[in-house]
């Protein structure tokens, strides 16, 4: 009997149940893992709160993880038992100890990246690299504004922009996370719930606005966030904690593109998924790190959604088996 979280329908961390089930053997191109440690994203509390309906239930949620291959179906041909691998995207199934998957999904870790980085790494390091390798090549000395700089994607993200020798704005919901967000390379650190944020974001800017910005929270965030891009300025908005992003008209965005990337559309894609993990792989044995900022065993995953919701962890969670 193997240990999962089920979500049984669309509503609050109440929704998520334990309950030990059977996991039956892999099949044809299908992979058999025992799981050590998983990712917890904000997209999974966009399917347990209804935002993202998942295809069926009750549903096991879950887009990232690290292990090891328990059994191997047929027709799988590049893993091994006992072979240690990792995996983001799709399909759902991660808040479990056992879990069936795809051989596509799975990549092999090298020993100097552990199961820990791995798992709590993945999801949004691929994240990371859509925004500043694919959404716009990053190049040294540009401007980037990171909102949420604090937690897991945020911290990655500026990591990995400041490698690319770029200048990163920071912006964080409390004084408790400026330490956090400096720590992980930002400039300079705004509170985005100040009145005069827009402004010092195109002051420190060079008075002509940011190159990229990167949006987590949505709501009115996005609205004043257009206000801080210099000319054919890409603006990514990657999540809506704070509330729907407001329509805009396309005749008032001027010279400034906007764009929703999906790092879960873009990891089904096999070139970008083997690339994308390829770099980042490369990236972490070359010193970038993504700390872990909160951990819960498996069995506590509704307390885990409930303190990434309510913004009380800064960088990355995970759960352990």
């Amino acid at each position: 009997m193997a240990l999962t979280i089920e979500m049984t329908g669309p509503g609050g961390p109440e929704v998520l149940r334990a309950r030990d089930v059977v996991v039956g053997d892999p099949g044809p191109d299908e992979v058999r893992i025992r799981q050590t440690v998983i990712g917890v994203n904000f997209v999974d509390i966009y399917f347990r709160s209804g935002l993202y309906s998942p295809p069926s239930l009750p549903a096991v949620l879950g887009l990232e993880g690290a292990g090891f291959v328990d059994a191997i179906g047929e027709n799988v041909t590049h893993l091994q038992p006992g072979d240690r691998i990792a995996y983001a995207g799709m399909p759902l199934g991660g808040y479990a100890e056992v879990r069936l998957i795809p051989q596509s999904r799975l990549i092999k870790l090298p020993d100097a990246v552990s199961d820990r980085v791995a798992a709590s790494t993945l999801l949004r390091g691929l994240t990371a690299y859509m925004l500043l390798h694919e959404v716009r090549s990053v190049r040294p000395g540009e401007w980037v504004l990171v909102h949420a700089a604090a937690g897991g994607v945020g911290q990655l993200v500026s990591r990995w922009a400041k490698r690319l020798g770029a200048n990163v704005i920071g912006t964080v919901g409390s004084e408790g996370k400026i330490a956090a967000a400096k720590a992980a390379g930002a400039d300079e650190v705004l509170l985005y719930k100040s009145s005069d944020w827009v402004n010092d974001v195109r002051r420190i800017s060079d008075n002509k606005g940011v190159h990229l910005a990167v949006d987590g929270i949505g709501g009115s965030v996005f609205t004043e966030t257009l206000k801080t891009m210099r000319p054919f300025g890409i603006l990514g908005s990657i999540g809506q904690p704070a509330g729907p992003v407001p329509p805009i008209r396309i005749e008032d965005l001027g010279n400034i593109a906007v764009m929703r990337p999906s790092v879960i559309a873009a990891a089904n894609n096999p070139e970008f998924y083997q690339r994308g993990s390829k770099a980042l792989i490369a990236a972490l044995q070359d010193g970038l790190s993504s700390p872990i900022g909160a951990e819960y065993a498996l069995r506590d995953a509704a307390t885990a959604q409930a303190d990434l919701e309510a913004g009380k962890t800064t960088g990355s969670v995970i759960l352990t088996t």
